[in-house]
Parts: structure tokens; C-alpha cells; sequence
């Protein structure tokens, strides 16, 4: 557990909010040059049917009495947290449709079974299903600020493990330099990805310095209670420091590879989608400045100054030394 003292970015209990930015992509597979690895993998996840349900029709959790889960109080918030019914209905999950209202359709994401592949660099590939999976690992609570790239922020409060318990779970070699997430991709449920013109399924990246970075984060849960399926349930990333295009959701898939993945967004427009996705109010989008964000707090909507990484520079900062050259904030 990381032990820290409350800095001057740091959001108070009620100072978080909703989530939504990231949309997808496909060719990243063909772009990584990781071949059979990520491309092909016909169940690309245990997800695609054989859901269980309850009585009444919905859908059974067997990990809803995990939650809540202890807080990590040394990583701090310096808002107040998101009333949930926003982050919970307002936020973008392209595999449903282009647009912030997908919660409702979101619901046929069928969650049981589920598993997880860990393959390309490791030192053993293996498939796990979700609910052993989450068992093994080292759950907290932490509050997160959540930064979209169209603007609009909120803080919240996510339940799940370090990215980092995962890596050592996965045991990749040391020959990898990043760790590529893939979501599922079923157009039987999911009518967004019947949409030709995106690159599906969609795909993400970072470093393999970033993913062991104390921030970054699996979450598994929110608002104390299981994650929702338009927030990415089972599992999705939260890296806070990054735009939330690269918090991919919905993870089927982690490949180790020696190759920087194509991501879904930076495919289909690099100009203004990167890689690096580090938020930094200097570097203005194409069509609109990333100088203030739209904070969805309890008391309403209001504008905040942006701040570079996201408040989180402290953290993260050094791991782009020597990256001056790079379009480290796109």
C-alpha cells in the first residue's frame, strides 16, 4: 500500500465524477506486428456467451461480496468525488454506439464467463477466468481524478489492484517493452463494432515502466460496489494521468511485446490521438484548447484549470526523461 501525505492536488472524499473519451480501434493488431499473438485469437474472450443469471433474469456476480474494499488513503484527491449517477450514465463506450448515452445498451455485455489471456513475452501464456483472477490479487480502494480529452473531468472512486500485482502475475520476460490490452469484440451484442470504419476490436498500450508505475491501475469496482458494464466491467485500466482514451475497458487480453503497439484511437487519427496521451494544458487538441476541463461535481458542472499530467506529475514525471523530442501530450 502506497503511504503518502495529502499534496495540493490532492481531491477530497466528495470530490469525483463521471467517465467517458475513449473510442477504438483495430488495426493496432496488424500495427504491432504481433501477428497470431493478438490478431487471431478466436475467443478473444470467455465473454461472448454463457452468461449466468439470476431468477429474475439478471446477470449473477460472484465477486459482489468482495466490495467495499479498504481505501488507500496515501493517494489522495483534491476534489470532491463525482456524484455516481453521473459517472455512471455519462461516458463513452464505443463498442455500444458513438455517443454519452450507452449505459442502457451497455447492460447486454454479458459478463459470465469471463476470461483473461496473458500471452506473447512471458514467461508461460496462460487463460484465467475472471473470478479466480481477482481473487489473487491485493484489492484497495483508490480515488482517482479522470481527465476525458474532450474536456470534461470527474473524480472517483475505483475499487481494484495495482497494474503492477498483474505484471507479476503475468511474469512477462525481460525482453518486453510494452504490455498491448485488447477488449472484446462480438457484434452479436455490441451493435458500435458492426460500424466498418472502426478498427476493431479496440486495442491500448503502454510501457512497461508506465505499467509499473504506482498509479496505474486495474479497477474492478466503483463506488464500492462491482464496476458497471458501461464503465468497463469486468476489468478496465485507470491510468489518472493519462487522457481517458488510453483507459481501455472491458480487458480480455494482455500480449508482452519488444514492438510500441498502433493504439485504436492514435490509428485512426494520430494527429490528434497519441500514444502517450499524457494531459498537459499547453498542448491544445486540433479543434478545441486543453487549457480548463468541464468538472462534473456535486454541486453541478463548472470549469477548472488544467493541470499538467493531470496533477499527477509528481508520480510520473520522470518517467518521459528523455523523451523531450516525442509527442508526449496528445
Amino acid at each position: 500500500m502506497l503511504i503518502r501525505k495529502r499534496r495540493d492536488w490532492d481531491l477530497p472524499d466528495k470530490a469525483a465524477t463521471p467517465e467517458s473519451i475513449f473510442l477504438n480501434r483495430r488495426s493496432i493488431v496488424k500495427g504491432l506486428g504481433l501477428g497470431v499473438a493478438l490478431a487471431g485469437v478466436a475467443p478473444v474472450a470467455g465473454v461472448l456467451s454463457g452468461a449466468r443469471a439470476d431468477d429474475d433474469g439478471a446477470e449473477a456476480d460472484p465477486t459482489a461480496g468482495l466490495y467495499p474494499v479498504p481505501r488507500n488513503d496515501g493517494i489522495a484527491l483534491d476534489r470532491p468525488i463525482s456524484p455516481e449517477d453521473v459517472a455512471t450514465t455519462y461516458n463513452n463506450f464505443y463498442e455500444f454506439g458513438s455517443h454519452k448515452e450507452i449505459s442502457s445498451l451497455a447492460q447486454k455485455l454479458p459478463l459470465r464467463p469471463w476470461t483473461v489471456t496473458f500471452d506473447g513475452l512471458v514467461e508461460k501464456e496462460q487463460v484465467v477466468d475472471f473470478d479466480d483472477l481477482i481473487r489473487k490479487m491485493p484489492l484497495e480502494e483508490r480515488l482517482y481524478r479522470h481527465r476525458c480529452v474532450e474536456r470534461w473531468a470527474i473524480a472517483v472512486p475505483y475499487s481494484g489492484f495495482p497494474l503492477r500485482a498483474l505484471l507479476d502475475f503475468a511474469r512477462p520476460l525481460g525482453s518486453a517493452k510494452y504490455v498491448v490490452m485488447q477488449t472484446f469484440e462480438d457484434t452479436g451484442f455490441a451493435p458500435g463494432q458492426r460500424q466498418f470504419w472502426y478498427p476493431w476490436p479496440y486495442v491500448e498500450g503502454l510501457t512497461m515502466a508506465e505499467a509499473a508505475n504506482e498509479l496505474a491501475f486495474i479497477a474492478t469496482g466503483y463506488y464500492g460496489k462491482p464496476i458497471p458494464k458501461q464503465n468497463g466491467a469486468p476489468l478496465r485500466l485507470a491510468v489518472p494521468w493519462k487522457y481517458g482514451f488510453k483507459h481501455i475497458k472491458s480487458i480480455v487480453r494482455f500480449t508482452f511485446s519488444e514492438e510500441r503497439p498502433v493504439s485504436f484511437w492514435e490509428e485512426i487519427a494520430s494527429n490528434e490521438y497519441g500514444f502517450w496521451a499524457n494531459v498537459n494544458p499547453e498542448v491544445p487538441h486540433r479543434r478545441w484548447s486543453q487549457a480548463e476541463e468541464h468538472f462534473f461535481g456535486p454541486d453541478g458542472k463548472e470549469w477548472r484549470p488544467t493541470q499538467p499530467y493531470n496533477g499527477y506529475g509528481e508520480y510520473v514525471a520522470g518517467l518521459y526523461k528523455g523523451r523531450e523530442n516525442e509527442a508526449l501530450f496528445m
